[in-house]
């Protein structure tokens, strides 16, 4: 499946109601597919794309099991955040955290693979972030559950490649969302402060991490990988 390829495919993406979510539903929308716009709120994207929009908690299995069947592409982008260090960290926090990235990546990569199975093959692309791959300051419970997301992700890549079915990741850096400027605001942090730690001086964009997302779910020769997009901020 190349990226041209996804056309006539049926995708759904996760958190796909706003921010890094829409970008991609609007890039795989503009390639072809058939897109389901999975989000707590996912009405207005929808009906911007003509697409189909579905409320769902990936937190529930109840929700999550029947969603999720016959896809050719699932990508997971729904996600929260937390900006304490494990000490100011409420216990319902961290496992609101865990049960948001990691548990709802999980749900809805289990109930996706036996219909990709079963359809020959397909592609998941898991959004984790530079934060399961270097420590950030007051993200104790985000970095360890997107760290638990690439993990996952390499696990299931071997598990699951004899069945045609590839799953990556991308860890985006520090994206210029509306979540990310919710995350700024609890913290009492800044844009500014957030753009001066890039070694290109700039946040990403939605649009970035959707391109990246969509080459991984068309990039035939590629499972198991974790693509950083993060204007070099890991490397600096």
């Amino acid at each position: 499946m190349s990226d041209m390829g996804i056309a006539g495919k049926r995708a759904l993406v996760t958190g796909a109601g706003s921010g890094i979510g829409a970008a991609v539903a609007r890039r795989f929308a503009a390639a072809g597919a058939e897109v389901i716009v999975a989000d707590l709120e996912p009405a207005a994207v929808a009906d911007e794309l003509g697409m189909c929009g579905l409320q769902l908690d990936v937190r529930d299995e109840t929700q999550v099991a029947p969603a999720l069947r016959d896809l050719d592409v699932l990508v997971n982008v729904a996600g929260i955040g937390s900006t304490t260090s494990a000490p100011d960290t409420p216990l319902e926090v961290w496992e609101d955290v865990f049960a948001v990235n990691a548990r709802g990546t999980f749900l809805c990569c289990k109930h996706a693979i036996p219909g990709m199975a079963a359809r020959g093959g397909g592609a998941i692309v898991n959004v984790a972030s530079v934060a399961a791959l270097v420590g950030l300051r007051n993200r104790a419970a985000y970095c360890a559950a997107k760290g638990a997301v690439v993990a996952l992700t390499r696990a299931l890549a071997v598990d699951h490649v004899g069945e045609g079915i590839r799953v990556n990741a991308v860890c985006p850096g520090t994206v210029d969302s509306p979540w990310v400027r919710r995350l700024v605001d609890d913290a009492g942090e800044s844009l500014d402060a957030l753009r001066a730690r890039q070694p290109m001086g700039r946040l990403g964009t939605p649009d970035e991490i959707a391109d990246a997302v969509l080459y991984l779910a068309g990039a035939e020769f590629v499972t198991g990988s974790v693509l950083v997009i993060d204007g070099g901020l890991t490397a600096a």
